[in-house]
């Protein structure tokens, strides 16, 4: 397995665009979360680092990482405060699944609200903590992981690019594609709201048609709404749109 660093040095040079600086990097922290978190660093900051002790996902989860095997990094974003910010797990995993798909060249859909998936496997998370002046913009992503480094106590499969494409993948490039897109798919949703993105959302909505698990009911995911919920036809025929719940397929 491949253990490059993902260095400002070693990022740079595919960097394009304002998102990924100022680039900062740690060889292990806590979370990337907790180092961006309320600060006053401009939008665009990126901390990344090769480890976290204590990552965390949605939900409190606890996300497990291999020491530089993963993209490990958080992006400081600063929308306007009339803005719906819980629809930037929306964004930011539409451009997280364009960016490994293009790399990879299989197909990544997203699992509403915030996971990629390649061939049913959870190969990425979002996690979004917002406060009065920017969003921290958490993108987990498993790269290199054999299959004994990733965790199996989980309600999806996890996966990692070298597992479901059987090559090493040097992060550098997917880091970089993975910001250049999140600013094109993020400056969009500013400037015409989320629903200028559901057609390429709902391209890679993986949870479409599956029966699934909710904290408000059990019932068939459907389509996205317009700001940004997920539609579950219930057994008794009605549609409800989902907010914030846990959906776990059944």
């Amino acid at each position: 397995m491949t253990t490059d660093l993902l260095t400002e040095a070693a990022v740079r040079p595919f960097l394009r665009g304002r998102l990924g600086a100022p680039y900062t990097w740690l060889a292990e922290c806590t979370s990337t979360q907790d180092v961006l978190r309320g600060t006053d660093a401009p939008e665009g900051a990126i901390v990344v680092t090769e480890h976290q002790t204590a990552g965390r996902g949605r939900a409190g989860r606890v996300w497990e990482d291999g020491t530089s095997r993963a993209i490990l990094a958080s992006v400081l974003l600063r929308p306007e405060p009339t803005t719906e910010v819980a629809q930037l797990s929306l964004v930011v995993g539409l451009a997280v699944a364009e960016a490994m798909e293009a790399l990879a060249g299989r197909a990544a859909m997203v699992k509403w609200p915030n996971d990629v998936i390649i061939d049913d496997r959870k190969v990425a998370g979002i996690l979004l903590e917002a406060d009065s002046t920017g969003v921290v913009c958490g993108i987990g992503v498993n790269v290199n992981q054999a299959a004994d480094e990733l965790p199996g106590n989980t309600s999806l499969p996890a996966g990692s690019l070298a597992l479901v494409t059987g090559d090493v993948h040097d992060r550098a490039p997917l880091l970089a594609a993975i910001l250049a897109t999140l600013e094109e798919r993020y400056d969009t949703w500013r400037a015409l709201g989320l629903g200028s993105l559901l057609p390429a959302l709902e391209a890679r909505n993986w949870l479409r048609g599956r029966p699934v698990a909710t904290g408000v009911g059990n019932g068939i995911a459907g389509d996205l709404t317009a700001d940004g919920r997920l539609q579950l036809e219930l057994p008794d025929g009605t549609t409800i749109a989902v907010g914030s719940t846990e959906i776990v397929p059944t």
